[in-house]
């Protein structure tokens, strides 16, 4: 298992117990480049730059600089930022509950898994867990990320919390400018062909669905490279597709054609 990503505590009114976090999700795995220079082969390496001078800034000497003008900025230390710490940094203290269907999936942000970080406070970490669970609800805190206090929801899940930070509401565009514009109703005789596709489309979820073609190419690419030592073969075009150059389509055949296409190819399984 990873290590805990952040530690502290969970707290209901009296009620305490000492937690772990970690992410939920990981980039480990995905491709990552380095800069080179192609003449020489070497990375590159990038460093701070005093904007006048030109000289490389050292580690020691960089800050926190807030803009009241042009090339004009209040320097804040690291005392500075320390100095507006909040409770929050250590205790996730919920305070609110919502039902857990309540929460706009748009404000979901990133997840993580929160766990007892001693034995002691198992059972309090149960009985917070099974408690949401039962009245299918979700606790709402908050809680200090990177120096910036974060909403956070906590859902129960199996044996463990799922933490989910939140967007903050400025972030969020409303759908309401994006969406105002469609106003045409389905012609009701189109809905069962739908849902005809749609029920043989159905099927259990699995991370399968969420692979990622493009890296699976990129590794095989890399992977070709290293046996041969030389640049990979670009794939040949394919040929065009003869159904493009007509947006116009009837749809009512479309779906009908899908629907025959889907039984025939459930027949053929």
């Amino acid at each position: 298992m990873p290590r805990p990503y952040w530690k502290g505590y969970l707290k209901l009114s009296l009620v305490t117990c000492p937690v772990a976090m970690s992410p939920a999700t990981s980039d480990s795995e995905k491709v990552r480049f380095h800069t080179l220079n192609r003449e020489t082969g070497n990375r590159v390496v990038s460093q701070y730059v005093d904007s006048v001078t030109g000289k490389p800034v050292k580690d020691e000497n960089e800050a926190k600089g807030y803009a009241r003008g042009e090339n004009d900025y209040v320097i804040l230390t690291d005392d500075d930022l320390d100095s507006v710490a909040l409770d929050t940094v250590k205790t996730i203290d919920i305070d609110k509950f919502v039902p857990a269907e309540s929460i706009e999936w748009v404000y979901l942000e990133k997840p993580h898994y929160l766990m007892p970080d001693d034995p002691v406070g198992h059972e309090a970490f149960a009985v917070i867990r099974d408690a949401m669970a039962s009245d299918k609800v979700v606790g709402v805190s908050k809680l200090v990320i990177g120096r910036r206090e974060r909403a956070v929801v906590l859902e129960p899940r199996g044996e463990g919390i799922v933490l989910w930070t939140l967007r903050f509401g400025d972030e969020v565009r409303p759908e309401e400018s994006y969406f105002e514009g469609i106003d045409e109703e389905a012609d009701p005789e189109l809905i069962p062909l739908v849902q005809q596709l749609i029920k043989q489309k159905t099927s259990r979820w699995s991370s399968d669905m969420v692979s990622d073609p493009i890296q699976e190419s990129l590794l095989k690419i890399i992977a070709e490279k290293k046996r041969a030592l030389k640049p990979a073969k670009k794939a040949a075009k394919g040929k065009p597709d003869a159904t493009q150059g007509s947006n116009v389509v009837n749809i009512m055949d479309a779906l009908k054609k899908s629907v025959a296409a889907e039984l025939k190819s459930s027949e053929a399984r």
